[in-house]
């Protein structure tokens, strides 16, 4: 018989996201040296982690209407974990930016542009604004329908950041494709979602 106390969930659950992306970062980072490849290697990472966290957040819901069952109804139970989970991956993300920007000024200012700053802060902040208000006070603060539309745009917000940070990489590499596509299709299933949902409404 699966032993369910042995899944991490809820704080833990976080905490156990929060530890691992930590100690991968910081590796990576160390076992270089502190080096301009051991610090992109990180960034790289913590892009990946960001959007796998990212994913199982947007479309816990879809998924569990979709399948449901006691896995996805764990994974739905834990969608505000995974939310606080990919807010700090992309915390740390920003964190070995800011090593490379410190340390590796030269490659810095060789592959990042001036406008990533504009398109990167927009989504980091209503990233910051989502994690901000994950918590039961903030929904009661803001009242649900407000806290529902905070969201929503949120989450479509950094949906769009997503796809366009990877999508404006694919000619120097097809392989950017497989995140898009991937996006894509977690949007089709979402869509598929409340297509059934409206359905048995009806």
């Amino acid at each position: 018989m699966r032993n369910d106390r042995a899944i991490p969930a809820g704080p833990a659950l976080f905490l156990v996201i929060a530890a691992a992306l930590a100690a991968m970062a910081g590796g990576m980072i160390l076992a270089d040296g502190g080096g301009v490849d051991g610090v992109r290697l990180a960034i790289r990472a913590t892009a990946r982690t960001s959007l796998a966290l990212f994913l199982l957040a947007f479309t816990a819901s879809a998924i569990f209407r979709l399948w449901p069952g006691s896995a996805t109804r764990w994974l739905l139970a834990n969608r505000r974990w995974f939310g606080l989970g990919f807010a700090f991956s992309h915390l740390v993300h920003a964190g070995a930016i800011f090593l490379l920007h410190r340390w590796h000024p030269d490659t810095f200012a060789l592959l990042v542009q001036p406008k990533t700053f504009v398109t990167g802060g927009i989504a980091y902040l209503f990233i910051a604004l989502l994690a901000a208000t994950s918590f039961d006070r903030a929904v009661a603060a803001l009242g649900p329908r407000n806290w529902k539309r905070v969201h929503t745009i949120g989450i479509w917000v950094i949906w769009i950041s997503f796809i366009f940070t990877n999508g404006k990489r694919i000619p120097a590499s097809a392989a950017y494709a497989i995140p898009v596509a991937i996006l894509f299709a977690a949007l089709a299933l979402r869509l598929r979602a409340a297509r059934r949902a409206r359905h048995a409404a009806a």
